[in-house]
């Protein structure tokens, strides 16, 4: 039987909500958003990131292991998502700065 991830899912999907966060902040703060589409970037990863976490909570507290599985693989694609949003805003960055 598979190891479950959730617990995993959660904890790297929870750091990476708030270094997604950062990103849009500071782009504010430096007021350079408007000018990249990285903040849009960085706001669909915080959304996919944010869902990710609540459904590996999911997975983690529920009783029914067809069910946990089920949220399990829903926050797994959902983490895929969001960290190609950040690659893509690396990339972004990356670009701008070379």
């Amino acid at each position: 039987m598979m190891e479950k991830k959730s617990s995993h899912i959660l904890n790297a999907s929870s750091n990476l909500l708030g270094f997604s966060l950062v990103i849009i902040t500071s782009l504010k703060i430096s007021k350079i958003s408007h000018s990249t589409h990285l903040d849009e970037f960085a706001g669909v990863a915080c959304l996919f990131f944010a869902f990710s976490s609540f459904f590996s909570f999911l997975a983690i507290r529920s009783k029914h292991e067809r069910r946990s599985f089920r949220f399990e693989t829903i926050a797994d694609y959902l983490f895929l998502i969001a960290l190609f949003c950040i690659v893509l805003a690396v990339i972004i960055v990356t670009v701008k700065i070379i």
